[in-house]
Order: structure tokens, then sequence, then C-alpha cells
């Protein structure tokens, strides 16, 4: 069996962070962009806007903090999780999440900006992104 995902895209907004201990956990969104096209037979495809909800745990998480920003243009490899929750009003939901084994970092780093100062450019358009539950 293979449950393997790879997305390469924006974050939609800034990382939001947990300490368990030892450990540290990241949850943030990334979206993918399919281009508009028009088809051999003249039928315009508009563009198609994905997200995806990302986790990373461990020294990955401590990487995330230390340089993913809003707008940061990411390559991320992982599985596919589905989860169950409970939402403020107490309604059960589903969700699922690429828990992440492998990140790149593919935005430029400035260079005006100190090395422990990394921001990365504005995404292009808003995020529809819904509040991350955890």
């Amino acid at each position: 069996m293979l449950n393997k995902a790879q997305i390469i895209g924006n974050v939609g907004k800034d990382p939001e962070f947990k300490d368990f201990g030892t450990s540290k956990v990241a949850n943030f969104t990334v979206a993918t962009t399919e281009r508009a096209f028009t088809t051999n037979s003249g039928v315009d495809v508009p563009e198609k806007t994905e997200w995806h909800r990302v986790v990373v745990w461990g020294g990955l998480a401590r990487v995330v903090e230390g340089y993913v920003r809003k707008g940061t243009r990411v390559y991320v490899e992982g599985k596919i999780r589905t989860r169950d929750y409970t939402d403020q009003g107490g309604v059960q939901r589903k969700i699922s999440e690429i828990h992440a084994d492998n990140l790149i970092l593919l935005s430029p780093k400035p260079e005006a900006q100190s090395p422990d100062a990394y921001q990365s450019p504005e995404p292009q358009g808003e995020s529809n992104s819904d509040e991350l539950p955890f």
C-alpha cells in the first residue's frame, strides 16, 4: 500500500505551534493552484485553487518556526491522515491533513534582512482557509 502526498504551493497564513514537552507541532495551510486554460474545443477552464492542511512534528516543526511565514513557497511531502474532531459548536467533523515527512523551502530569503528574521513575499489573492482545529 502507498500513502504519499506531494504538493508545491504557498503558505496561506503564519503557522500555529504547540509544545508538548519534548516535542513541537506546527500546523499551517498550503494553497496549490491549477492555471486556467482553454481546451482544443474552445472550452475555457477556470483557475482552481485547493487548500491543504499540513502538520509537521519535531525538528521539522522547529524549521517551520524559524523560516515559514504566510506566502512562503514550499514543497511538502508526507502522508494523508484523516481524523475526527468536535468543533466549537459541538458538531462532529472530519478533517484530512498531510503529515509532512519532508519540507523544502522554495521562496528565496530576502537579502535586506538578518538571517534571524526570515520574511517571505505575500501570496497572490486571499486565503479562504478556516481556523485549524487543534
